[in-house]
C-alpha cells in the first residue's frame, strides 16, 4: 500500500491537491503496478516561518 506524504511550504488550493492525488495515484498504478485504491496521499502544507534553506527562514527577507 503506496503512502505519499507531500509537504510544501506556504498552501496548494482544493483544485491543485486534487490534480496531484491524481497524477501521483495514477504514476503508482502504471509504474508499480499499485492499484488506485491502495494509494494514500496525505499534504502538510506549513508556514513559511516553518522552513528555512541555507539558515535563512522563508519568511525573511
Amino acid at each position: 500500500m503506496p503512502y505519499v506524504n507531500i509537504r510544501i511550504a506556504g498552501t496548494l488550493s482544493r483544485e491543485q491537491k486534487t490534480k496531484i492525488a491524481e497524477e501521483i495515484t495514477d504514476t503508482l498504478e502504471r509504474i508499480a503496478h499499485k492499484p488506485k485504491s491502495y494509494t494514500y496521499i496525505a499534504f502538510d502544507e506549513l508556514p513559511d516561518e516553518n522552513w528555512a534553506i541555507a539558515g535563512k527562514l522563508l519568511d525573511e527577507d
